[in-house]
């Protein structure tokens, strides 16, 4: 069985002779010519703007940088999500569901062994998901295997899933970071000796620097995996990112910071530039809990301040599309609510007044290290300024974001991009780093779980985006579009971008 998870097209008709300028390159770079004439090589450098954190594993950390890691590379899922967006069978052959969506049956391929030579099965994939909602679990994705009533194993090789919900979603869900099928005896130290079935292994975490990971030979399909050794760098700032592509110091940049410097690469045969889309949302998080951001008001003024053109040019260089709740075009029921908190600094002005405010109302910009947040940050603080709100920067590392701002919610705003598609659930989450508690939105995402008609599921998802909208539970800024810069004799590079992974084992040289 594929299902097929659709992306929407990049996005900025400003961008269009980029786009092309890319795809001739692209062409280019695919021609004969004497790059084809190198010897093969079996080794490449990767980078990344941010190091995992707190470990590796996948289904413990809130990083999306976890599973770019080890997704489809270390640890294997059921199913696989592709870049164009289809569902596939990974480590199940087939997966068949039942009219209502309750019942999900998952045939496993055989033969298939953990790094520590311990066997895959279907008592691993029923140890995995059970274990992903015990008391002591901190899967983001604890939800998903809630609504997971009973596991049957009828044999080794069969799994049998029933839902309390029926769930469309699923197939998708199950080929993300945090469904890896760990094995039981080594779960437990997946932090730092990451055990899956993948075709790749952990050989060293230089942290701070770089992950290094090695072919795995016993893999079911080593002899095709080109690439024996890849090395992970982290590389936060945007100038050294494009300079550590400019020196071939770095071979591969998924996601780089290199929209103002698109020009060295677009026009370089050395170099190949992909555009892609996203399900990323980026948002100016506030932390409902404090006073004054626990008034709707004060947040909708927030809201009306911040022009979503102009943080998109700041922050990404014009390379997204403005949103108006935590929701992107291209998405199941999406509606335009651009207009709901549109740019408005007199009606901010007004509705800090109404809210009791006196100016200057002094807030805490927390901002993590990625080149959107911090370049962001700085335009919507002057923006704020101008509504007589004073929002003091702070910039922090990746790990104190994700302990104190993320963790112990220890700020009054921050600039975050959340990457995953299917995570709208997230306002009914308990005890979320933004703080909102509504028994409305919970009554509401309980009957979009419950509906498996996509139309009517759809009607209830506008409803969903209309009321966390109205609610200014954060402010929405701009669906990101995606930039890969790359060596032109690399081949098998992601364009789209419908979950966050590095697919190593499609990755060679030309």
């Amino acid at each position: 069985m594929t299902r097929t998870f659709r992306l929407p097209a990049p996005a900025g008709a400003a961008r269009a002779l980029t786009v092309t300028a890319a795809f001739a390159l692209a062409l280019a770079a695919a021609s004969p010519g004497p790059a084809a004439a190198q010897p093969r090589k079996d080794s490449l450098v990767l980078a990344m703007t941010l190091e995992p954190s707190p470990g590796l594993d996948p289904t413990a950390g809130a990083a999306s940088a976890i599973a770019e890691v080890t997704l489809y590379n270390v640890f294997e899922t059921l199913t696989k999500i592709n870049s164009d967006g289809r569902i596939t069978p990974l480590l199940a052959e087939s997966f068949t569901p039942s009219a209502d969506l309750k019942t999900w049956t998952f045939k496993l391929r055989r033969g298939i062994k953990f790094h520590n030579d311990e066997p895959f099965d279907a008592a691993a994939v029923k140890f995995s998901f059970e274990r992903a909602v015990t008391k002591e679990s901190t899967n983001k994705d604890k939800a998903v295997f809630a609504n997971i009533t009973s596991i049957e194993t009828p044999d080794p090789h069969t799994v049998v899933l029933n839902l309390k919900n029926g769930n469309p979603d699923l197939p998708f869900q199950l080929g993300s970071g945090t469904a890896s099928i760990v094995e039981p005896k080594s779960a437990a130290g997946n932090g730092t000796k990451p055990t899956g079935t993948g075709p790749y292994k952990l050989e060293a975490w230089n942290r701070g620097a770089s992950i290094v990971l090695v072919r795995n030979d016993a893999h079911r399909n080593a002899k095709d995996v080109k690439l024996r050794r890849v090395t992970i760098r982290f590389i936060s700032d945007p100038a050294a990112q494009v300079a550590a592509l400019l020196s071939g110091d770095v071979d591969v940049f998924p996601r780089v910071a290199a929209a103002t410097s698109l020009k060295q690469f677009e026009g370089n045969k050395k170099y190949q530039v992909l555009i892609g889309g996203s399900r990323a949302k980026v948002i100016l998080a506030m932390n409902n809990k404090r006073k004054p951001l626990d008034n709707v008001l004060v947040r909708q003024a927030i809201s009306a301040a911040l022009d979503r053109k102009a943080v998109i040019e700041g922050a990404a260089n014009g390379f997204g599309v403005p949103i108006g709740s935590y929701y992107t075009p291209g998405a199941p029921g999406y509606i335009d609510l651009t207009a709901m908190n549109a740019y408005d600094p007199a009606k901010a002005r007004a509705m800090l007044h109404r809210a009791g405010v006196v100016p200057p109302l002094e807030l805490t910009m927390t901002l993590p290290p990625t080149p959107y947040a911090r370049q962001g940050g700085e335009v919507i603080a002057a923006m704020l300024d101008k509504v007589g709100i004073k929002a003091k920067i702070q910039n922090v590392e990746w790990a104190q974001w994700l302990s104190g701002t993320y963790g112990q919610k220890a700020y009054d705003l921050t600039v975050i991009a959340h990457v995953e598609p299917l995570d709208f659930g997230n306002f009914a989450r308990p005890n979320y780093y933004w703080g909102y508690e509504s028994e409305k939105f919970k009554e509401l995402w309980g009957r979009i779980q419950a509906t498996v008609k996509q139309d009517e599921r759809n009607k209830l998802m506008a409803d969903a985006q209309r009321l966390v909208a109205e609610e200014a539970v954060a402010a929405y800024l701009y669906q990101p579009t995606w930039i890969t810069v790359a060596n032109s004799r690399v081949k098998g590079l992601w364009k789209d971008v419908p979950v966050f992974a590095n697919d190593l084992a499609a990755m060679s040289w030309q």
